[in-house]
């Protein structure tokens, strides 16, 4: 397992402030944060390469906050590649490697036709796979992964998270990968720290940390497109109400009073041509300010009496609703469908 306990580390003016975390053995953990958050910093604190203003790292229960990085048998992939110049691709992979796990590393990263290649002819994207297989071949006890699959091509990036995971449920490897991508991390994390200017926001279940952002700024970076900041009050039936602006929605959860965001999933707001007859809590009439692709659905871009919503709906829906730039629409979603936060 891999554990923080609050870990200070300076580099400059910035500052990695108290990072309480834990990834428990044989987890995916995966750190989100935007650029400049403290992501890399954190790796090298858990790596031994940066030293600690205060706090404790701990490696399978060992505290190795005072050991050397070459005492720490840990594996660590940066986003530049960061290879031997001097030795060609197999010597790279082969450095620090146990047993057979060349074979299998240069198998599962597809780099065989690469193995006599001098480093320096090798694409960026090359060069990341022959990184990642000198990682995996070195059979760490932790591996720590730097945005290790930015330098990829879409399809080759999606087959190196399968191939990832894959590897660490055979082997119960711990991991611990930081990244910028929200749908890298929903797809590998297990478990799920936050990163922001250097404080860990939030850390835990992936699944928790996505469905319930304890604040409105982990919302935005776990990928919520509506959040929407307000005063909330709880009603004498019980529900929460939040005045963002000209609107007022209502919630359920927990009692909650003063300043707050509301969250709503772009997945949960239903688009009609007229008020529905629903009991949808939440309706409001709308304009069409721009369509987009996203994947299987479209992204519709929304001025509800001056705020900015994001829904997502079929292309089918499209059709049926004739939505286009400037036409009139209206919104709705349901009570539970809100998080308060």
């Amino acid at each position: 397992m891999i554990e923080l306990r609050d870990v200070t580390v300076r580099q400059g003016a910035f500052a990695l402030d108290g990072a309480t975390l834990a990834v428990g053995r044989g987890q995916y953990g995966v750190v989100l944060g935007a650029a400049g958050a403290g992501k890399t910093t954190l790796l090298e604190a858990v790596a031994g390469l940066r030293p600690l203003v205060r706090g404790t790292v701990l490696l399978d229960g060992d505290d190795v906050t005072a050991l050397p990085p070459e005492r720490r048998h840990v594996g660590m992939v940066y986003q530049r590649s960061l290879l031997f110049p001097h030795l060609d691709v197999r010597r790279n992979v082969a450095y620090g490697a146990r047993g057979r796990s060349i074979d299998e590393a240069v198998e599962r990263t597809g780099i065989a036709a690469l193995l006599g290649r001098d480093v320096r002819t090798l694409s960026g994207g090359e060069s990341q796979l022959v990184a990642l297989a000198r990682a995996l071949a070195s059979g760490p006890r932790v591996l720590l992964l730097d945005e290790p699959f930015a330098a990829l091509d879409p399809p080759r990036r999606a087959a190196m998270r399968r191939t990832m995971r894959a590897w660490q449920r055979e082997r119960g490897l711990t991991v611990l990968h930081v990244t910028h991508d929200v749908n890298e991390a929903a797809l590998l994390a297990d478990t799920l720290a936050v990163l922001d200017a250097g404080h860990v926001l939030q850390h835990g279940p992936a699944t928790e940390v996505f469905s319930r952002p304890r604040s409105g700024r982990v919302a935005e970076l776990v990928g919520a497109e509506n959040v929407l900041a307000g005063i909330a009050s709880t009603e004498s039936d019980g529900m929460i109400v939040l005045r963002a602006g000209p609107l007022t929605i209502h919630a359920t959860g927990e009692r909650m009073e003063g300043p707050a965001h509301a969250v709503i999933g772009a997945d949960e707001i239903v688009l009609s041509r007229s008020a529905p007859a629903s009991s949808a809590r939440n309706s409001f009439p709308a304009r069409v300010i721009a369509l987009g692709a996203s994947g299987s659905l479209v992204r519709v871009e929304l001025d509800v009496d001056g705020t900015p919503l994001v829904a997502a709906v079929t292309r089918g829906a499209v059709r049926e609703l004739a939505l286009a730039a400037g036409a009139a629409i209206h919104v709705s979603f349901k009570a539970t469908a809100v998080r308060i936060c």
